[in-house]
Order: C-alpha cells, then sequence, then structure tokens
C-alpha cells in the first residue's frame, strides 16, 4: 500500500532553491483514494508471490523446510493510511489479514527424509509501518523505514504426502515455529522492500530534456512538509536554454496556495517556471524570424512590395520603388508573464526591421517599427475540457523613418 503511495509521488514534478516555483499538495482525500488503488493492486500481486524458504527445527532433531510457498488467497483488509508528522511520514497499518498459503515441505530426522505438499492458513495479521519521507543532495525524495511492528495471530498447518502421518504428533511444535518464523521475517521484508524503492528513487531523473533548445530542472527544494492532513512538496521548476544552462536574471519569489481540502491533488505554478522557460527561449534566440514574401498567401492584398507597400508608408515607393522585401521580427526583451487574480499577463516588446532586396541581392535598411504589446489569458474546466481565451490588452508601436542600419 505505501509503495503505491510512494509511485504517485515519484511521478509528481521537484533549482534547488530556497523558493519553490511549483508546488504540490497532496491531501488526505488524495492518500485515500491512493490507498483504495493501492489494495486492489496488492491483492492482485499478493496471488503471484512466491515466498522465501522457511527452514527451521522443532525439538532440537527434527529439520523441516517449506519451500514453493505461494499465496492461494488473501483476504485482505482494507488498510489505514495517514500523514504522520511525528515522523515526518506516512503510517500504514493492516490489521486481521488472513492468507491462505500451499508449497512443499521436505523434513528429516537423521536418516530420516521425508516430504510432500503442505497447506498453510496465516490467521490475524497486523502489520504497522511508518514511513519518513526526505530528501537527499540532488534533490530526490528519499524514503526511510522508521518504524515497524508486526504480530501473527496464529498459523494453521496440514502437512499432505510422504509419511507425514508420522509427524502428526509435532505439528503443534511446526505451527509455534512457523508463526513466529513468518512474524520475525515480516519487518525486515518491509524494510527491504522500502529500502529498495529508495535505491530506486535516488536513481530518478529529475532533470530532463525536453527538445534540443529547453532542458527541465524539478529537483526537491526541500524536505516534504507533513501535516495531520496534508504533505506538501516544494520543487525547483525551472526551464533553461540546454546548451548554456545560464540563470535568468531574475529569481524564483515565495507564493502560498490556498487550501483546497476537496481536492485530492493540488499543483501551484508560479510564473518564475514560465519566465525561465521565456528567458531560455529568448537567449536561444527562439524569438526571432525572418519574413519575406514567399510566406505570404498568393491571394493576400498585402504584399511584402515596397510599392504595395505605399499605402502604409507612402515613403517607400518613392525612395525604392519596385523592390521586394523582407521583415526581421525580434523580441528586443525577455517576453514575461505576470499572474493576475483573474488572468494570465504577457508582456511583449517586439521589434519589426524592413529591408529592401536590391537587384544585385543586397539588403537596405528600410525603417524600424517598434511594437510593444500586453496579452492576457484565461483557463477553466467546463464540460469535463480545459478551456482557454486569449485577448489583447494594450498595443503601442512607434517608427524610426530613417535608414537604420
Amino acid at each position: 500500500m505505501l509503495r503505491s503511495v510512494i509511485v504517485v509521488l515519484m511521478l509528481l514534478p521537484c533549482a534547488c532553491g530556497e523558493n519553490p516555483a511549483i508546488q504540490v499538495t497532496l491531501n488526505d482525500k488524495g492518500l485515500q483514494y491512493g490507498k483504495h488503488a493501492g489494495t486492489d493492486w496488492i491483492q492482485e500481486k499478493l496471488e503471484r508471490v512466491t515466498l522465501p524458504d522457511i527452514t527451521g527445527d522443532v525439538l532440537g532433531f527434527i529439520h523441516y523446510t517449506l519451500t514453493g510457498t505461494r499465496v492461494k488467497q488473501c483476504d485482505l483488509p482494507e488498510p489505514s493510511v495517514q500523514f504522520y508528522p511525528d515522523d515526518k511520514g506516512i503510517k500504514t497499518s493492516i490489521s486481521g489479514l488472513n492468507i491462505a498459503l500451499t508449497g512443499g515441505w521436505t523434513t528429516h530426522c537423521g536418516i530420516i527424509y521425508d516430504g510432500g505438499s503442505f497447506d498453510m492458513a496465516v490467521f490475524s495479521v497486523d502489520v504497522a509501518s511508518v514511513v519518513e519521507l526526505g530528501n537527499d543532495t540532488n534533490g530526490h525524495l528519499s524514503v526511510t523505514s522508521v518504524k515497524c511492528d508486526a504480530q501473527v495471530g496464529s498459523v494453521d498447518v496440514q502437512f499432505h504426502g510422504g509419511a507425514s502421518w508420522i509427524f502428526k504428533p509435532f505439528v503443534k511444535y511446526f505451527k509455534g515455529r512457523i508463526s513466529m518464523e513468518i512474524q520475525m521475517n515480516i519487518c525486515p521484508t518491509v524494510k527491504k522492500i522500502i529500502e529498495n524503492l529508495e535505491q530506486h528513487l535516488q536513481t530518478t531523473n529529475v532533470s530532463v530534456d525536453l527538445d534540443q533548445i529547453l532542458t527541465f530542472d524539478f529537483p526537491l527544494t526541500g524536505s516534504p512538509d507533513v501535516n495531520v492532513s496534508s504533505l506538501n512538496l516544494g520543487f525547483k521548476g525551472e526551464f533553461y536554454n540546454i546548451k548554456t544552462h545560464t540563470e535568468p536574471p531574475f529569481e524564483a519569489q515565495p507564493f502560498t496556495m490556498p487550501d483546497q481540502q476537496g481536492y485530492m491533488l493540488s499543483v501551484g505554478l508560479s510564473e518564475f517556471t514560465l519566465n525561465s522557460a521565456s528567458y531560455a527561449l529568448y537567449s536561444a534566440g527562439v524569438f526571432q524570424a525572418v519574413i519575406n514574401d514567399s510566406m505570404i498567401p498568393p491571394g493576400s492584398p498585402v504584399h511584402l512590395n515596397t510599392s504595395l507597400m505605399g499605402p502604409f508608408v507612402p515613403e517607400l515607393p518613392k525612395m525604392f520603388p519596385g523592390l521586394m522585401m523582407n521583415l526581421q521580427v525580434y523580441a528586443r526583451e525577455v517576453p514575461m508573464f505576470s499572474f493576475q487574480p483573474d488572468a494570465v499577463k504577457l508582456s511583449f516588446q517586439g521589434t519589426i526591421k524592413a529591408f529592401a532586396i536590391q537587384t544585385n541581392g543586397t539588403q537596405t535598411p528600410l525603417f524600424k517599427l517598434n511594437v510593444d504589446s500586453e496579452f492576457s489569458s484565461k483557463v477553466w474546466i467546463a464540460g469535463g475540457r480545459v478551456k482557454g481565451s486569449i485577448s489583447m490588452d494594450k498595443l503601442m508601436r512607434w517608427k524610426a523613418l530613417q535608414r537604420d542600419g
């Protein structure tokens, strides 16, 4: 059950800096949902498990081995899972677990060897485990088993085959011994599972290359914050230019997430994440383009020709008649996002440089047009779909008519 919850946390996004740009909150409602899904998963997995051999002796001279033990049936009650602030982690408890097992047995007493099959029923198994959550120096989620307690109510064993009747007088001793062996091995097994999970977590990536331009870093910025009703994780959430990996000239600012008890999972994204992506793209030269007439549909009334551009710039046909044009479009500054209470705003400061293409192929600068604009966007969910809108709030432009080299 605990493993399924940790797997969910691994799928969630984590500079290891002071302020996280992305925050994730798993509420108790989400934890309980994970418990329901995890119980079914564990039930299915248990029925495919082959347990380690159990060996021992009874009365000091009857040696036995139970081998190939597998689960025939499992009555798995719904576990109790809760946030556990005392150890900054999660506590899982299972009470009244009953398991039916089957396998093979071998035994020997002096020169007498025998073997056959067995059926075993283990009743009223109680297990309580506490796992502490933390982070390592590289921003990986870490898990540590800090508490475990296991109790086995009783064991019933039926031996079949061989000369098992010889050992029937000793069955009561087998039961006690096997019950003790099972109980002694539960917590070491739980600890081993947690250790294996911890090793896997240390090898997971906290940075991923999205394409040839962008890489995304999401290590944890600190230890998980655990309280009685939620688990809170802070992640770096920063984009970089994959070639330079340069920090932007701004930092993530602290922000708080409103309490959302009605939701299983809440994710908070700061404007820093979007602006770091914008800075990475800007530094990679993405926000620039050259537009020529071949990119304009043939049926368009406007074409990049100095004569056809006369209605917009009257000086052009007089100074450079009948020449084709190119437009160089680029961002003058890093486009910046800002989060408002009801919208996401984008400020874009761009420039358009126009060139006339001479008959010998050289380009003559014509004018420079600065365009500063602001856009607003809104996102909402309706009819089970994510929807959005975008609008232009402001457009300012001015041009330099002198030839600009």
